[in-house]
């Protein structure tokens, strides 16, 4: 099973670091995304977005990091990691739309912008942090986990951009709840250090 990786990335990270607490053999195959070979056959070929990470798992391939996550878990990671009934599932999907969507447009963005140069708002994704971080501050605050009361998918979804958010120039200091829940993460057996 190969994953098309790129070192950097907090998606390709939350596949490694799924990966490794669970116990899933990857090889990684790193791609040289600073000349674009991700845009180029055959990795355009299996993700037409051009985006990474790619799963090629016996040639049956999955891309985007969110997609990949519940592929893993429900065919490798056992119920633990994804649970067989659609109110566990519904709880751990909310926080991988909340990754795509409100993560990736504050806490990335202005990663993005900050160590990589991207032409993105920074300004607006910085404004849009604090909301975002609260949000799961308050969250944690009555839970030890994002769903189902124990680590899940959710979870290695949500960790990498909030864990590199610093590299944006969020400061992560104000939410103790989450530097709580980071750790907690953090002590799992098997946990993947951050890029």
């Amino acid at each position: 099973m190969k994953l098309y990786d790129l070192g950097p990335s907090g998606n390709c990270y939350k596949v490694r670091l799924f990966a490794a607490l669970a116990n899933i053999d990857l090889e990684l195959v790193a791609v040289d995304f600073a000349n674009g070979a991700h845009k180029k056959p055959p990795l355009s070929e299996l993700n037409p977005l051009e985006q990474l990470p790619i799963l090629d798992d016996g040639g049956h391939i999955v891309r985007d990091s969110q997609a990949i996550l519940v592929y893993l878990a429900g065919v490798y990671g056992g119920l633990a990691w994804w649970p067989d009934n659609p109110r566990g599932q519904a709880e751990i999907v909310q926080w991988l739309s909340f990754t795509a969507n409100e993560i990736q447009q504050s806490l990335n963005a202005a990663r993005l912008v900050q160590k990589f140069g991207y032409p993105l708002d920074k300004a607006a994704a910085l404004a849009k942090a604090p909301a975002v971080l609260k949000l799961l501050d308050d969250h944690l605050q009555r839970h030890d986990w994002l769903a189902i009361d124990r680590p899940t998918i959710a979870d290695c979804a949500v960790y990498p951009y909030v864990v590199l958010a610093p590299e944006g120039g969020v400061d992560l200091t104000p939410y103790s709840h989450v530097a709580r829940w980071m750790k907690r993460l953090e002590a799992l057996p098997g946990y993947l250090p951050k890029p």
